[in-house]
């Protein structure tokens, strides 16, 4: 069975910095796209950064203009985890964060930045930033 359990939310300040971790379980995702999206209350979902393999032990990170500069994807494949480095937390980053996995594999597509490919999801976790 596939799990993805999300870690490392919690309230800070603006300014400062968090870094979410998403470790998987029933499946190696070394080769399938792993998004990170968010959803603030009364919001939709939004996408947020992904990461896909872009052959031997490399891969491709990519993030919305939103968090550019700011936050940074990323991946350990010996740890089955993906990582949302985020700095600089402005109070509207407050959100409940996503990540997801797209098990049919592939590389880098423009569909990435929408749910519609992921077909596994975590639980989610608050993230809160205080003005």
């Amino acid at each position: 069975q596939v799990q993805l359990v999300e870690s490392g939310g919690g309230l800070v300040q603006a300014g400062g910095s968090l870094r979410l971790s998403c470790a998987a379980s029933g499946l190696t995702f070394i080769r399938y796209p792993m998004g990170w999206f968010r959803q603030a209350p009364g919001k939709d979902r939004e996408f947020v950064a992904v990461t896909t393999w872009s052959g031997d032990r490399s891969y491709y990170a990519y993030t919305a203009d939103a968090v550019k500069g700011r936050f940074t994807a990323s991946r350990d494949g010996a740890k089955n985890t993906v990582y949302l480095q985020m700095n600089s937390l402005k109070p509207e980053d407050t959100a409940v964060y996503y990540c997801a996995a797209k098990s049919q594999g592939g590389t880098w597509d423009v569909g990435l930045l929408t749910t519609g490919p992921y077909d596994y999801w975590g639980q989610g976790t608050q993230v809160t930033v205080s003005s």
